[in-house]
C-alpha cells in the first residue's frame, strides 16, 4: 500500500504548500501554484494533489527568546501585528539567546520603536525614517541589546519573509503567539539539515552582498551553501562593484573577525568574491618564501587567521583546558592567561560604529604581508628576500582600509599593525629580554595598536613553522610579548606612557630656547630616559636636557 501524507512526517514543510504524487512529496512552494508547478517538473505526467502544512508548534524548550523579548511584548499595544523575525529566531531555534532583535510591523514602525524605547528607558535612532524603519539600543544586565523595527515591505508576512536573503532567517514569531513558528520557505528544514540557501531564484542579484553573507553564515555554523545558491553567489560576484563599499565593509570586516575566518577566506576566493573586495590578495598566491616558512604567501597568510583565532580562543576570558591541550597553545596560555580580561576589554573595544578591535585585528592579520610580491628580491645565494615589506604594506593596506570606508582611527590602528608586526620577533633574536627602553621604543612606534601587534607577532611564528613547532624560538617569543604585555597593562606609567617630568615652556625658560622642533626631542629624550630609568625627577631632566643639548651643539 502507497504512504498517504497522514503517514509521513511532514515538518520539514511546516508553512508550505506541497504537491502530492502516490503518496510522495512531488514539488513544494509558497503559493499553491508553485508547488503544482515544482511537481510538474519533477512528475510530468501525474497529477498531483495539493497541500498546505500547518505552521510548526514550538515551545520554549525548542525555542530560546532572550527575557528582553517578554519586556517588549509587554510595550506593545494588542491591535499591532508585529513579529520577531530573522537571525533572533534562527539563533533561538538553536538554543542560542541573542542581543540583536529585528521586529516586523503592519504599521507605523517608527513610532513603535520610540514608544518602546521611552517605555524600557533606552536610546532611540531613525535608521530609514523614508522606509520606516528605527533601532532601539538598551543595557540589561551589563548586556548590550540592539532591536530594530522596520514597516512589512510587502502585503503580508509571507511576501516579507520571501524577500529576505536565505531561507533559515525567513522565519518569524508573532509577538502575540510567540508559540506558533511562521516559516513559509523551510527555513527550520534547511536549519536541520545545515544549508544556506536562498529564498528566491533573484536573492543575491537583488543584493549581491549576500553573497558574503552565505559564507559568513557558512562558516560560522559550520554550514554548507546550497549549490543553487552556491552557482548564484559566483555569477553575481562581479555585480558586488554597483554595491556600496560601507555595505561590503561591514559584512567582510565581520566574516574575518568571526569563527573559521581562514576557510571563510577562501570560500571567498572560490566563488570569486575576494576579488572584488581586496584585489591584492590575488597576487600572494605563488608567492614562495625560505625557510622557516612552510608555505607561499597566500597558505601563509590563510594560516595566520587560523592560528589567530586558536590563540585568541585560549586567551579568551575563560580557560578552556581542550584548546590549551595544543602544546604551542598551552605554553602560550600558561605565560600570557594573566591578561585575558584586559585582552578581552582591548579587543571589544570599538574605534568606530559597532566595529571592535579584534575584527581590525583579523583585517591587519590579513593584510599584513600584502606587499610581499611587490618587494620580493633573490639574492645570489638563491635566498628570499621582502625588504621593507611592513613599511610598504602598512602604506598599501592603509589605502585598502580608506577604499573600505574605515574611519581614520580605524586605518590608523591597521596601518601601525602592519608597519610594527615584526618588531616582537626583532626584540625575540635579541640575546636578552625586552629592556625598559626597548619596551618604550616599542609603544612609542606601536601606540595603542601594540597590543595587537603583539597578538599577531604570536600567531604569525605559528603560521610560518606550519606543521614543526620550534618549542625554543615559541618558548622565547611568549616571553618577550610578556613582557611587552606587562608593560602596556600593568606598568604604563613607567614602560609607556611617563608621565611627564616637565613641559616645553620648562625648557624654553631654564635655557632661553625658541619653540620648535628642538624642544620636542628633548622631551622626548626625557621621556625616554624616564621609562629606562634614568631619570626620575625634574631636576635630573634638565640635566639630561643640558647634557642632550651640549652634544647637538651647545646651548644657544
Amino acid at each position: 500500500m502507497l504512504p498517504t501524507p497522514a503517514d509521513r512526517d511532514l515538518s520539514p514543510y511546516a508553512g508550505l504548500w506541497i504537491a502530492i504524487v502516490r503518496g510522495d512529496v512531488s514539488g513544494i512552494g509558497q503559493t499553491p501554484e508553485a508547488a503544482r508547478l515544482a511537481s510538474l517538473q519533477a512528475r510530468p505526467k501525474e497529477k498531483p494533489v495539493l497541500m498546505q502544512v500547518p505552521p510548526s508548534p514550538i515551545t520554549n524548550q525548542l525555542i530560546t527568546l532572550p527575557p528582553l523579548f517578554d519586556d517588549v511584548r509587554a510595550v506593545m499595544r494588542a491591535h499591532v501585528a508585529i513579529w520577531l523575525v530573522g537571525g533572533a529566531v534562527r539563533d533561538g531555534l538553536m538554543g542560542r539567546a541573542s542581543h540583536d532583535l529585528d521586529f516586523v510591523v503592519a504599521g507605523d514602525a517608527l513610532a513603535l520603536a520610540r514608544a518602546t524605547a521611552d517605555a524600557l528607558r533606552g536610546a532611540y535612532y531613525p535608521l530609514d525614517e523614508e522606509r520606516g524603519a528605527g533601532r532601539v539600543i538598551l543595557t540589561r544586565d551589563n548586556a548590550r541589546y540592539v532591536l530594530d523595527f522596520a514597516a512589512l515591505r510587502a502585503p503580508d508576512l509571507n511576501g516579507d519573509l520571501a524577500l529576505r536573503d536565505f531561507t533559515l532567517d525567513a522565519m518569524a514569531v508573532s509577538v502575540s503567539d510567540p508559540e506558533t513558528l511562521v516559516d513559509p520557505l523551510g527555513g527550520e528544514a534547511d536549519l536541520r539539515a545545515g544549508v544556506i540557501r536562498a529564498c528566491g531564484p533573484t536573492s543575491l542579484s537583488d543584493d549581491p552582498v549576500r553573497g558574503l553573507r552565505a559564507v559568513r553564515l557558512a562558516a560560522q555554523f559550520d554550514f554548507r551553501i546550497h549549490k543553487e545558491t552556491r552557482e548564484a553567489v559566483k555569477r553575481e560576484a562581479a555585480s558586488l562593484k554597483r554595491v556600496s563599499a560601507e555595505r561590503i565593509r561591514d559584512e567582510f570586516v565581520r566574516l574575518l573577525g568571526g569563527r573559521r575566518s581562514a576557510t571563510a577566506v577562501r570560500a571567498l576566493d572560490m566563488l570569486g568574491l575576494l576579488e572584488w573586495i581586496v584585489p591584492e590578495a590575488s597576487t600572494l598566491k605563488g608567492v614562495t618564501q625560505s625557510a622557516p616558512h612552510a608555505f607561499d604567501v597566500w597558505e601563509h597568510t590563510l594560516a595566520i587567521l587560523e592560528r589567530l583565532e586558536d590563540l585568541l580562543a585560549v586567551l579568551g576570558p575563560r580557560h578552556d583546558p581542550d584548546a590549551a591541550a595544543d602544546l604551542a597553545l598551552g605554553l602560550a596560555s600558561v605565560r600570557l592567561g594573566r591578561y585575558r580580561l584586559p585582552l578581552d576589554e582591548h579587543l571589544s573595544t570599538c574605534l568606530s560604529a559597532d566595529r571592535p578591535a579584534r575584527w581590525l585585528l583579523f583585517l591587519s592579520a590579513f593584510l599584513h604581508d600584502i606587499a610581499k610580491p611587490a618587494t620580493r628580491k633573490l639574492d645570489a645565494d638563491g635566498a628570499i628576500h621582502f625588504y621593507e615589506h611592513d613599511l610598504v604594506g602598512a602604506e598599501m593596506a592603509a589605502r585598502r582600509a580608506t577604499r573600505l570606508r574605515f574611519s581614520a582611527d580605524e586605518v590608523k590602528r591597521v596601518r601601525l599593525t602592519v608597519n610594527c608586526h615584526l618588531r616582537p620577533l626583532l626584540l625575540a633574536n635579541e640575546a636578552t629580554g625586552p629592556s625598559r627602553r626597548a619596551i618604550y621604543r616599542f609603544y612609542r612606534a606601536a601606540g595603542e595598536a601594540g597590543v595587537d601587534v603583539c597578538l599577531l607577532s604570536l600567531a604569525d611564528s605559528l603560521a610560518t613553522w606550519g606543521p614543526e613547532f620550534r618549542q625554543a624560538e615559541w618558548t622565547r617569543m611568549t616571553e618577550v610579548v610578556a613582557a611587552l604585555l606587562k608593560g602596556y597593562f600593568e606598568e604604563p606609567e613607567q614602560s609607556v606612557q611617563p608621565p611627564p617630568l616637565l613641559n616645553g615652556r620648562d625648557l624654553i625658560a631654564h635655557f632661553g630656547l625658541e619653540e620648535g622642533p628642538l624642544v620636542g626631542k628633548l622631551l622626548e629624550a626625557i621621556r625616554e630616559a624616564q621609562a629606562a630609568g634614568e631619570v626620575a625627577d625634574k631636576e635630573a631632566a634638565l640635566e639630561l636636557a643640558r647634557v642632550v643639548l651640549n652634544q647637538m651643539g651647545g646651548l644657544p
